[in-house]
């Protein structure tokens, strides 16, 4: 609490505000801080699938976002499963409302999120039926218990040769954008 204060006393040495208007501009910055750090959820509706991990969602108030889907990294359009991959996510969420997990923007501006619909993980099951990558590189993002459940859906999928792991080399997602 003595930050807090030491904060105001700073603000309110730098302008004239009054000291109610001082609190609250802190107040708001800290519960604007806490929703980003703990992550939100919000219901939307699935307008668009872009790729196999990118969905564009409509808002209760009919608001457009880019939403990535986290923890999973599918192919991209011009590799193999790629379509396939846009195909199945299409499949599971267009047109329907789903519930958004999400903890952060990426540096395109798009929400990270865990895609739920009806409490199933749709990216989890992406990764389980050999449609996407458990994608380890950020990997730190997600729950121990997601991050369990991820490696395991993708070993399984690996075992039984599911969707891209019928391949003889499947080539990942974020190696074939460094080789374009």
């Amino acid at each position: 609490m003595r930050s807090l204060r030491a904060i105001g006393r700073k603000l309110m040495a730098i302008g004239d505000m009054p000291r109610r208007r001082v609190w609250l501009l802190v107040g708001v910055s800290l519960l604007v801080g806490a929703q980003a750090a703990l992550g939100a959820k919000m219901e939307v509706k699935v307008v668009g699938v872009t790729d196999g991990d990118t969905l564009v969602v409509l808002d209760g108030d009919k608001v457009q976002h880019k939403v990535r889907l986290a923890g999973i990294d599918a192919p991209e359009k011009g590799q193999a499963f790629g379509t396939r991959a846009q195909q199945a996510l299409a499949a599971a969420v267009y047109r329907k409302t789903v519930v958004l997990d999400w903890h952060k923007r990426d540096r395109y501006g798009r929400l990270v999120a865990k895609v739920l619909l009806a409490d199933r993980d749709v990216g989890l099951d992406l990764v389980a039926i050999g449609f996407a990558w458990h994608y380890k590189a950020y990997e730190q993002e997600q729950t121990p218990a997601d991050r369990a459940r991820y490696a395991a859906a993708e070993s399984e999928a690996r075992k039984s040769s599911a969707g891209l792991w019928s391949e003889p080399n499947p080539v990942p997602p974020w190696a074939f954008r460094v080789s374009k």
